[in-house]
């Protein structure tokens, strides 16, 4: 479901009211935790946590005229899903993350490559996706994504 919202907030507002209360805690929980340095924009359809190109002037290698995207939520028909570029690029993140994440909830992990899937709002563990967030910096991510995805042109 692409929504058609030009800002975060018309993004929240719009929810149906069985998603509302999880995304806007899975909002909160991001904000909380993000380090300094991303900005909170709409892309894709999606909120999204990106550098922006007063940090990072290359901008995305799919289409430099939009900022580096990092980390965007989305709720989907059938699921809500945070993707996290971080878990794409970094191995490191992802051998953390898939560790602790049976720590932090009872329900199988259902992940793509950098696309986390809850089917139940209930099952979000929020805090633990606000810990995911706190683990890199926009320098941070910068690094590893140079190292992983400009070297390939």
């Amino acid at each position: 479901m692409i929504s058609e919202a030009k800002t975060p907030d018309e993004y929240f507002d719009s929810l149906p009211d069985d998603r509302k209360e999880a995304m806007n805690e899975l909002r909160k929980q991001i904000k909380k935790n993000l380090p300094k340095g991303f900005r909170e924009t709409m892309g894709y359809g999606m909120v999204g946590y990106v550098v922006p190109h007063s940090k990072y002037p290359n901008g995305y290698h799919c289409d430099p005229k939009l900022p580096l995207p990092f980390l965007s939520l989305a709720s989907q028909k059938n699921f809500i899903a945070v993707y996290h570029m971080g878990l794409y690029a970094d191995q490191k993140l992802l051998k953390w993350f898939t560790e602790e994440y049976p720590k932090h909830s009872s329900k199988k992990l259902d992940m793509g490559k950098s696309c986390l899937r809850f089917k139940k709002p209930a099952d979000i563990p929020f805090k633990f996706i606000g810990e995911l967030a706190s683990k890199m910096s926009p320098d941070d991510w910068i690094d590893v994504y140079e190292k992983a995805f400009r070297q390939k042109k």
